[in-house]
């Protein structure tokens, strides 16, 4: 039987916490190491919905993207949502561990695995880690042969099963060299365009970081952080997470989170 901390030494060890961001915070947010745990289920975010999910699966933890916590808070009582949480993962003996950009990061973690997805090979690390070279936020792909925009667009929709994104640039503009940043990738945007990208694929851009890079004639395609990440973690959890874990104890069990929902609707 596997405990919360033979789980956390497994993680940390395919996806160690020094690869996270400097802002992040990553790790086990609730719980307790001594727990044993059975079922474990996957979701993008720690919302009620996930937790009253999890209550319902009986599972011993949730495992998450995006952590539930970024800063310390400075209560933690039901007058706030982020309180409302943590009391109910306590009360129901929910422990909740949360891999976010370390995972990111890492080789063959939510960057490498979005550019497979869409069927591209990376070539280069936008921004590489200082603790391993192998790791880094951002992809850069360079195509074998130029496509147009238009093109990067029906093979992002098609391979990521997204409905509807945004998009900025010329649908007819040729593209040889790409730049893709899952979640929210403003930040790298100008290292990107140092690298030589035509076109940067990411998720919750702004209105003045997109209209200045329009100008600089590079295409920019913003398939949302949920269309970017949910899929994407869904199969890092597959080939990574799941597989490791397994291979510790072999009748844990995974369930995949239907409350995962994108936060945005369309019409």
């Amino acid at each position: 039987m596997m405990k919360v901390k033979e789980l956390e030494k497994v993680l940390e060890n395919i996806v160690p916490a020094n690869l996270k961001e400097s802002y992040d915070n990553v790790g086990l947010m609730v719980g307790d190491r001594e727990a044993e745990v059975n079922k474990v289920l996957l979701a993008l975010d720690c919302t009620l919905d996930v937790i009253e999910e999890g209550k319902k699966e009986n599972v011993d933890i949730i495992i998450t993207h995006h952590p539930l916590l970024f800063k310390k808070p400075s209560t933690i009582t039901t007058d706030t949502l982020l309180g409302k949480k943590i009391i109910e993962l306590i009360k129901n003996n929910i422990n909740l561990y949360s891999l976010h950009t370390n995972l990111d990061s890492v080789q063959n973690g939510m960057n490498d695995t979005i550019v497979s997805l869409l069927g591209f090979k990376s070539s280069k690390i936008i921004e590489k880690s200082s603790q391993d070279e192998n790791a880094g936020i951002g992809r850069i792909v360079n195509l074998d042969k130029e496509i147009t925009l238009k093109d990067v667009i029906d093979i992002v929709k098609d391979k990521l099963k997204i409905k509807d994104l945004r998009y900025a640039g010329n649908l007819e503009k040729k593209i040889k060299t790409i730049a893709i940043i899952n979640g929210s990738g403003q930040d790298f945007f100008n290292k990107a365009k140092y690298l030589g990208a035509d076109c940067i694929i990411t998720g919750d851009t702004t209105y003045h970081f997109v209209s200045d890079f329009k100008e600089m004639k590079i295409g920019i395609i913003d398939i949302g952080h949920f269309g970017s990440e949910w899929i994407t973690f869904l199969e890092v959890a597959k080939n990574l997470i799941i597989k490791e874990l397994k291979d510790k104890d072999s009748n844990l069990e995974f369930l995949i989170s239907k409350k995962t929902k994108d936060p945005y609707n369309f019409i």
